[in-house]
This record gives structure tokens, C-alpha cells and sequence, in this order.
């Protein structure tokens, strides 16, 4: 089975990164992914898939369904996005979309659903079960995920899989990580209310954002003595905005941010923690404020089983060697946790780093580029383990 899907895979190798290039010129942005979609229906369709389209706006769906009389359903999600960034690669095959570039790797993500779509179609009488490949849209904006799901895409699904370029690992590898894979990232927004008056007599007023400065200090100093080091988590302002001339004091000012956490406890107790030190330092100051935080994705936690699963298939196709246990989690969000909130499931990094550059640009960078060969690891690497899913018993926790 193994060498059948590398060898369907080596065929397709060139069409595939065709497909790459073409939907890395034309990026879309979250929920406007209406040509990336099309695009995405068309190649299935040619493949005999069961397409549905318009899924979660703009999201597809494709449907494979095997001979056997496994009723148990594996999904595999990969997300179309792009992100408003102006793209400074060079590459003939750059962003024709001003303002608008694949720099966080989801032309790979949707190259990779089709690539293993396309090669399981070619296999459907060895496969047990039926195959489900969503195409998300608005993974960027945190809300692709829940359009899904809102629209039934898990609907009867036992299991999913997922993957991520990462271009810290070299292109070729795999990396898995047991358990908590990225943080819970929220919203919070601090409002400072306070009194305005003239620059050169400050006492008579109530300085804002002199106050706002205060409120940033002490949260960032409070995190290191009243939560627990071994439970990170971070806050991170960045918009701050208040005030209307230099020589009048501020009476009001409005800062937005993020708040990452890996533990569902340090979680469930930050906006508690959050209001009482904006209260303590407001209260000191006579100022009024209100404190808004609202909950995002939670945290990606893989299954252990299936991460095991992706591990072994990783290591059976390419070899120990290339594979690594990752060994800490990242605090970044992925909205693949709402899909882990009605079946268990993985997701493995994908190695997408030039083993010859000394600088790989991270993701989101206007600069980012992949190594094109993993597109065969990953592939390769889907398509066994979701062969291989139907010889497992069933999904632990």
C-alpha cells in the first residue's frame, strides 16, 4: 500500500506543484476565497469526488467513499486563506493580488488536501471507510472552523487530521507533538476613563494615558509573580489609541490585544485576574474603566492515538530520521480546535525550511518561502495515515 501511494504520488509530484503556483498567484482573503474554492471543486469533481461547495461560505467539501462496510469517517482538514500582506519573494510565481500573499503556507495546506484526495481516489476500493476533505475557509480571522461546523461539515465524523507548514524544520520532515500543540488565543479590550484638561496643569485632570501606561506595566509585571511559570501564558497589547491634541490631557483611551494560554485553568481565571489589576490601578488614580474580553479559538490538544498514528505512518514512509517528537507546544492559535470539540483528532507541523539557507523567514513574513519538495512528504504522509486509520480499533483520549 505504502509504495502504491508513493508512486501515485511521484506521478503527480508535477501537477501538484502546479497547483501550488497557481493558488500562491492568486490568494484570497478570509471569506472571499470564491476563485480558490472554485478551483478547489474543480480538481476534486475530476477526481470523483462528492463535492459540495458554498460549505461555511466559502468553504468545499469533498466526499470519498470506499468499498468496505467500515462505517467510521476520517476527515481531513486543510485551510485556503491568505493574509494582507504585500509579497516580497521575487518569485515568478508571486502574488498577482496586490497587498495580498500566502505567507502563512495555506497554498501548501489546500495543495496538500488535493494531493491526497487525488491519490485515495485512485485507491477507494482499499479503503474501508469514507474519506471527508474539508477546505476551510477564514482560518486567519479565527471564524473558518465555526462556518464549518455551523454547516455540518463534521457531522458523522469519527476522526480528523490536520497539518501546518512549519519552516523552523527542514523541508522533507515531520514534526508530531503529543497533547497541547498551540495556546487558546482571546480577545481583550481595556478601556481607561478619566478627565481631561490642560497639559500644563496635569493635577487637575485625570491622565488616561499616563494611567493606560500604568495598566500595561502591571499586567506584564503581575504575570511573572501571580501565575504559575509552568503554566505560560501571554498578554500582548497591540493597539493603543487616545487622545486628541498634544497639549490636552487624555480623558479617555482604548487598548486592544491577546491573551495565549495552554492550560484550560490559567484560561477559565484571566479575565478575573485581568479586571482586578485594571480596577487596583484605576481605582488608585480616580479613573473609571471597563475591561471586554471575549473568548477565541481554544487551544489545539491532539489526540494520542492519532498523533501516534501520523508518527508511525511518518516513520514507516520516510524514516525515523526524519521524523521528531516535538518538544514544546507553540502559544500561536489554529482554529482546528473547534473541530476537536466534536471528534478527537492531530495535527502535525510540516517541514518546509531550505536546508541550504541560514535564514528561513517565519510565517506571516512578506519574505516567506517553502521548499517545495515537502509537498511530496506531506502527501505521502496523509494519505498512508488515513489508510492506515481503518486498521486501528478505535480513538482513545
Amino acid at each position: 500500500m505504502l509504495n502504491n501511494i508513493k508512486e501515485l504520488a511521484t506521478k503527480l509530484a508535477p501537477r501538484l506543484i502546479e497547483i501550488r503556483r497557481h493558488i500562491h498567484s492568486h490568494p484570497e482573503l478570509s471569506g472571499l476565497e470564491h476563485q480558490t474554492a472554485a478551483f478547489v471543486a474543480g480538481v476534486l469533481s475530476s477526481s470523483g469526488l462528492h463535492v459540495q461547495e458554498g460549505v461555511g461560505k466559502t468553504g468545499v467539501i469533498g466526499e470519498l467513499r470506499g468499498t468496505g462496510k467500515d462505517e467510521r469517517t476520517l476527515a481531513i482538514r486543510t485551510d485556503m486563506d491568505a493574509l494582507p500582506i504585500t509579497e516580497r519573494t521575487n518569485l515568478e510565481f508571486s502574488s498577482r493580488n496586490q497587498g495580498i500573499m500566502h505567507a502563512c503556507g495555506h497554498d501548501v495546506h489546500t495543495t496538500l488536501g488535493l494531493g491526497t484526495a487525488m491519490i485515495l481516489s485512485q485507491m477507494a476500493e482499499e479503503l474501508p471507510g469514507r474519506v471527508r476533505f474539508l477546505f476551510q475557509p477564514g482560518e486567519e480571522i479565527a471564524q473558518g472552523a465555526s462556518w464549518m461546523v455551523s454547516d455540518g461539515a463534521m457531522e458523522k465524523v469519527d476522526a480528523i487530521l490536520g497539518v501546518h507548514v512549519f519552516p523552523s524544520i527542514p523541508g522533507g520532515s515531520i514534526g508530531v507533538r503529543y497533547g497541547a500543540l498551540t495556546a487558546a488565543a482571546d480577545d481583550l479590550e481595556i478601556i481607561i476613563i478619566g478627565e481631561s484638561g490642560h497639559g500644563a496643569r496635569p493635577h487637575e485632570a485625570i491622565d488616561a494615558i499616563w494611567i493606560a501606561s500604568q495598566v500595561i506595566t502591571t499586567l506584564q509585571q503581575a504575570i511573572s509573580r501571580t501565575q504559575n511559570p509552568l503554566r505560560p501564558m501571554v498578554l500582548s497589547i497591540g493597539q493603543i489609541s487616545g487622545g486628541r491634541a498634544p497639549n490636552i490631557i487624555a480623558d479617555q483611551v482604548q487598548m486592544r490585544g491577546t491573551v495565549r494560554s495552554l492550560h484550560p485553568e490559567t484560561r477559565a481565571n484571566l479575565p478575573k485576574w485581568i479586571e482586578q489589576i485594571v480596577a487596583n490601578v484605576c481605582n488608585s488614580y480616580g479613573a473609571k474603566y471597563q475591561v471586554n474580553y471575549c473568548q477565541g479559538v481554544p487551544g489545539v490538544q491532539n489526540n494520542y492515538t492519532l498523533t501516534q498514528l501520523l508518527q508511525s505512518a511518518a516513520e514507516e514512509a520516510w524514516g525515523s530520521d526524519r521524523v521528531q517528537v516535538l518538544p514544546e507546544p507553540s502559544l500561536g492559535a489554529e482554529d482546528f480546535s473547534v473541530y476537536l470539540e466534536h471528534a478527537p483528532g492531530s495535527m502535525f507541523r510540516l517541514g518546509v525550511g531550505y536546508k541550504d539557507r541560514t535564514i528561513n523567514h517565519p510565517l506571516h513574513h512578506p519574505q516567506f518561502e517553502v521548499d517545495e519538495s515537502a509537498i511530496m512528504t506531506g502527501v505521502v504522509t496523509l494519505a498512508y495515515a488515513a489508510c492506515k486509520f481503518w486498521q486501528k480499533n478505535g480513538v482513545d483520549g
